[in-house]
């Protein structure tokens, strides 16, 4: 589908990675490809995110483009959803996950052609609760590695920093028990004891580049839902080594499926880490809204297309 606009707004996260440096950098570029900029915002405050992009979308802009890393998208799709805008994604951010599956280019020029003359997808995203999310929502180890992984860690060890902060974490770490109800009774209900880490995803990729399943995509209008039981540390190593291609789900201590809905209650409650951001606990409900939003993606990418029912 060619894009077609009239009106296009661009909103950067200038607290990303790389936010504050792109923005100028961003909209000359935009605007002599010939997208139709008429603002910019370059968002310094986080909390503020969320209004700015309701508010160009409310205002009549029917793309949007944002620049940030996967927690800035997280947060502003749904506002883009319910306004029926489409979204330009401009990855600023350390992982870049949504980018990573819809195979846009992390180069910044290349990003702003596929804004200009891309194509249009509509892609699912997550829902937990009435909150939308582009990637995964998860509970357990990796909100305990977040915690670890301070900024001196990373600036003094790189990209051994996420090894380092989960040895520590898991040596430390109380397992808990999770519960898992399907309101389309799709699966019998599971109660998983000893557990590491539950995760749900929407889209393929998660973590900076790690596979949610072999079979995994943005477009299947499901999810795909781990757990990761406690045991050896030798055992935790192996998984960990598969989850590049997300292999790793065949592990005797991994628990997979995949459905559209799915009740996560655990004991004790949990903070539900939500494309890198905590933004409720246990227990909650995941679903899937199927062609939620329209995005442009190069027009090689495979990761999604077009439909014409929305789900």
């Amino acid at each position: 589908m060619k894009p077609h606009r009239n009106r296009a707004a661009l909103v950067v996260n200038a607290a990303a990675r790389s936010g504050t440096a792109a923005l100028e950098t961003a909209r000359r570029l935009l605007l002599q490809l010939g997208v139709p900029i008429v603002a910019s915002y370059p968002v310094t405050d986080p909390v503020r995110l969320a209004e700015v992009v309701h508010q160009v979308a409310a205002d009549g802009c029917d793309l949007v483009v944002v620049g940030g890393g996967d927690g800035t998208l997280s947060t502003a799709v749904g506002h883009l959803v319910r306004h029926r805008a489409t979204l330009g994604v401009l990855p600023l951010g350390t992982a870049n996950d949504l980018a990573r599956t819809l195979q846009i280019p992390t180069d910044l020029h290349a990003a702003c052609e596929v804004i200009a003359d891309g194509k249009v997808v509509d892609i699912d995203l997550g829902l937990v609760g009435d909150r939308h999310f582009v990637n995964v929502a998860s509970v357990g180890l990796s909100i305990a590695v977040a915690r670890v992984m301070t900024r001196r860690l990373k600036q003094r060890l790189g990209p051994l920093a996420y090894p380092v902060a989960t040895l520590r974490t898991y040596r430390a770490y109380q397992p808990f028990t999770a519960w898992l109800e399907f309101p389309d009774a799709d699966h019998a209900a599971l109660r998983l004891d000893d557990l590491l880490q539950v995760a749900v995803g929407n889209g393929r990729f998660y973590g900076g580049g790690n596979a949610m399943s072999p079979t995994a995509g943005i477009d299947d209008h499901g999810l795909d839902v781990y757990a990761i039981r406690m045991g050896r540390l030798r055992d935790y190593v192996s998984i960990a080594r598969s989850l590049r291609d997300g292999s790793f789900v065949e592990h005797d201590n991994v628990t997979h499926l995949t459905t559209r809905k799915v009740l996560l209650r655990t004991d004790p409650d949990q903070p539900i880490n939500v494309d890198g951001e905590v933004v409720t606990s246990t227990p909650q409900t995941l679903g899937v809204h199927g062609n939620a939003l329209n995005v442009l993606v190069p027009h090689g990418s495979t990761a999604a297309r077009m439909d014409s029912d929305v789900l």
